[in-house]
């Protein structure tokens, strides 16, 4: 079940009896717990850890009934703490009951009515050494009838989103500066509507831009790297030279501008060698080879396609790699390689 598919069933009142919410997403879980408080306002909530109680119980208090009440929430942390803790963690080997989950089968063969409990397993994510582990934790409740996957957005997704909450909170933010503010805190849904919070506070003195994000958001300075990726891009070697300036002073980690300048030189090659004619078509070319790309991304790599003819683009990438080559050197001075780098590329 994806998040949007159990706000639908909170926003009908269909509320299921237990639920297990599965991943590190931080956004999606508070709207989850949010929607169940609005949808019970007038009902009980009570927090339980499993670092502290058994899961037995938790499965008593769910039984109980309120005399104030007629809906309760029950949101239960550090689910994963009720697995076994055996020798392995393929055995099913424990070390006493907090690795029994037949109470919790036999609860939802006859749940409480008007009772949600919500089991939150946030530890472990569904990648790399972290999927087995996680596997455990779901193995473990497969009694539950609703499991929950919060994923990590992707950059699409986390735009998409921060647009939405950009609308609710009725402000204007200049495109580039929103795709700024998503690369610049990763695509991390949590701190991005955190960050647009605080904005909205701002934007009374007119529409956010580039320059504001800058300003105002923790760790955007990695958007100075993105400014220089689009003024190289742009082939505006004043500019460049200036923001460089900037990203030396401040210590920055240069790669990473080189990196991110790679992949736009490289789908500006794409982009010459499909013919590709403005930034509506750039656009519609890389969606439907499943790459997702934004009209401002589109503008910016059409700008390049426009600055460089192919040639120069198979250039540029030649010029990229011997400056990367060049950064990672024991001896040089970063800011000579750069500065030399930018000059050839604007030339």
């Amino acid at each position: 079940m994806t998040p949007a598919q159990l706000l639908s069933r909170i926003e009908k009142r269909d509320l299921p009896p237990a639920t297990l919410l599965l991943g590190p997403e931080a956004y999606q879980r508070r709207r989850i717990k949010q929607a169940f408080l609005g949808a019970m306002a007038e009902g009980a909530v009570a927090q339980h850890d499993l670092n502290e109680v058994s899961l037995t119980e938790i499965l008593d208090d769910a039984r109980s009934l309120s005399l104030f009440a007629a809906e309760r929430l029950i949101w239960v942390v550090n689910t994963e703490s009720a697995l076994p803790r055996g020798r392995s963690d393929d055995e099913g080997d424990s070390d006493g009951p907090a690795g029994d989950a037949a109470p919790l089968a036999e609860y939802l063969r006859d749940p409480t009515p008007g009772v949600s409990l919500i089991f939150e397993a946030i530890r472990y994510d569904f990648e790399g050494d972290d999927k087995r582990k996680q596997e455990r934790v779901r193995k473990f409740f497969a009694a539950l009838p609703n499991v929950v996957e919060l994923r990590r957005a992707s950059v699409y997704e986390a735009r998409g989103e921060a647009e939405a909450l950009i609308r609710q909170a009725g402000f204007r933010m200049d495109p580039a500066a929103l795709d700024l503010l998503v690369e610049a805190l990763g695509a991390d849904l949590a701190r991005i509507a955190v960050e647009i919070e605080k904005l909205a506070l701002f934007a009374k003195n007119g529409p956010i831009g580039v320059d504001e994000i800058a300003a105002l958001v923790p760790d955007a300075r990695t958007a100075t790297i993105f400014a220089l990726v689009n003024a190289l891009g742009r082939r505006d070697r004043a500019k460049s030279l200036e923001i460089l300036d900037t990203l030396t002073k401040e210590g920055e980690y240069l790669p990473l501008a080189l990196a991110f300048l790679s992949t736009q030189f490289r789908m500006a090659l794409a982009a010459r060698e499909a013919s590709l004619k403005s930034a509506q078509q750039i656009q519609g070319h890389f969606s439907r080879m499943g790459v997702p790309m934004w009209g401002s991304r589109a503008d910016q790599i059409y700008q390049t396609v426009m600055k460089f003819n192919r040639t120069q683009l198979q250039g540029a990438l030649k010029l990229i790699f011997q400056a990367d080559r060049g950064l990672r050197d024991a001896r040089p001075d970063d800011r000579t390689i750069m500065e030399r780098f930018v000059l050839e590329l604007t030339a």
